[in-house]
Formats: C-alpha cells, structure tokens, sequence
C-alpha cells in the first residue's frame, strides 16, 4: 500500500440483519486495502444481530443504539469514525472486491475531489437457496445512481454540508446528494461496478411509490433552499446539471 494512503472508515448500519451481517463483514475484511476500520452500528437490533457481531469483535467496532433509523445510524459511524475517507456498505449488499482500492487510490491522487462513485449492478433474489443462504441473479445493466454504498467519501464533505436527515425515513441519500450538489462538491464516476444492490421481499423501500419514499418532500426542501438563495436555476460550481450528478436509476424517473 503506498504511503499516501488513506484511511478508510467503513460503516455497516444494521437493523434485525442477521440473515446478511456475517457476509458483509467478511465483503469488507476482504477488501485489498489498509489502513481500514470496520464499524457496525446496530440500530436497536432484536433478532441475532448482536451475537453475529460479536464473532468478529475483534476485527470490527461495534456499537449499538436506540432504533432511529438508517440515517441515523449512519450518522453516529460518521461522527465516532476516525477515517479521512468515509465508506457505507448496506447489511444486505455487497462491494465488488476492489472499491476501496480503486476508489480510495482515487481520492488520494486527486486531492479536489470529494466523491468517488462506481456503478451499481442490481441484483434480485433467485427461488433457489443454498440452506440458509439466499441467492441473487443480476437485473438491468450495471447504472450509475446515488446509492451511497456506490461511493466514499472525504469526511471533510460531511463537515461542510451536514450528515443525513434524520427525519427522513426513505430517501435520505437522495437528499444529501442534493445537498452535495449545491454545494459544489466534486464527484466522480469510475466506470466499474462497486456496488452489489441486492433487491428481496425485506428490502425497507419495497413497493413504496415516489410521494412514499419522500421525494416530494426532498425536492420541496431542495427548491426552498434555491428560493432562500434566490436562485431557482442554481449553478453548481462545478457546472454539473443536477441530472447527471444524481444519475439515473432503473426504477426511479430521471431528475431534469
């Protein structure tokens, strides 16, 4: 690893994850990539997700907190992380084996750049399993979207557009993503899948519709800030149309 490398904080929000948490702790482990510290944040778990954890408490930090919320737990890993370079790995999904590597020696070499992204090859779940072990097979192309799994992040970016909204139940990404690009955080897209987004019946967004997931309400927030700003065709520093700097999901209109 070479010397100017940076350290990684990868954070692992769980909820009644036991079916998937052993798996995404050793996706992480497994990375080819030091310095690296692994923190699972239990979000008031109350199948075995503590006594999964607990096998591997000597490689990860664990730390477990009153149900709040996925943005919320991914805010109490950024705040007690201790990397330069925050990583978030959804307990069900899967990162390709070189994220890190390619995304973090990225960011390392080109010191104006806050996000590295990859693609996201979605995955659905096959009839067949494997004992306990469910199987998944690829659906669409690999895309590029705003999935966070997809990409790290400079700690830094958190320290000047904020964490996640916590009083957001679905979409949090999204607006945070909004965030970034009004700020004119620096983002960049490494045409290599990063990101295994594995879609199955306990999946929290499952059948919910756009004014369900709270985009009506994330864009209200976005055009209210324009309208503070008194811009209503706000310009990103870096002259990035929203569109492209979200990207486009299989599953979700593209935003103009």
């Amino acid at each position: 690893m070479e010397d100017n490398s940076l350290f990684v904080s990868a954070i692992i929000p769980v909820y009644n994850g036991e079916k998937y948490l052993a798996e995404a702790i050793k996706n992480v482990k497994n990375q080819d990539y030091q310095p690296l510290e692994i923190i699972v944040i239990d979000d008031g778990s109350t199948d075995r997700t503590p006594e999964v954890a607990a096998a591997f408490k000597d490689s990860i930090r664990y730390v477990s907190q009153p149900n709040s919320g996925p943005a919320a737990a991914r805010n109490h890993g950024i705040r007690i992380a201790n990397g330069d370079v925050i990583a978030f790995l959804d307990v069900d999904d899967l990162w390709s084996d070189d994220k890190l590597k390619l995304q973090a020696n990225y960011l390392a070499n080109n010191p104006s750049v806050g996000i590295v992204q990859g693609l996201i090859q979605q995955m659905k779940i096959s009839r067949s399993e494997e004992g306990d072990r469910a199987i998944f097979e690829p659906t669409y192309k690999p895309y590029s979207y705003i999935n966070i799994g997809s990409a790290i992040y400079r700690k830094t970016v958190f320290e000047k557009i904020g964490f996640f909204d916590e009083t957001l139940k679905y979409a949090e990404d999204v607006d945070w993503f909004i965030r970034a690009w009004e700020n004119g955080i620096s983002k960049i897209v490494l045409e290599r899948v990063s990101l295994f987004y594995r879609k199955h019946e306990d999946n929290m967004t499952g059948g919910k519709n756009l004014v369900e997931l709270g985009f009506v309400r994330i864009f209200k927030k976005h055009l209210d800030r324009c309208r503070k700003r008194g811009d209503l065709q706000i310009n990103s520093l870096l002259e990035v149309p929203i569109s492209e700097y979200l990207g486009t999901s299989p599953e979700i209109p593209k935003i103009v």
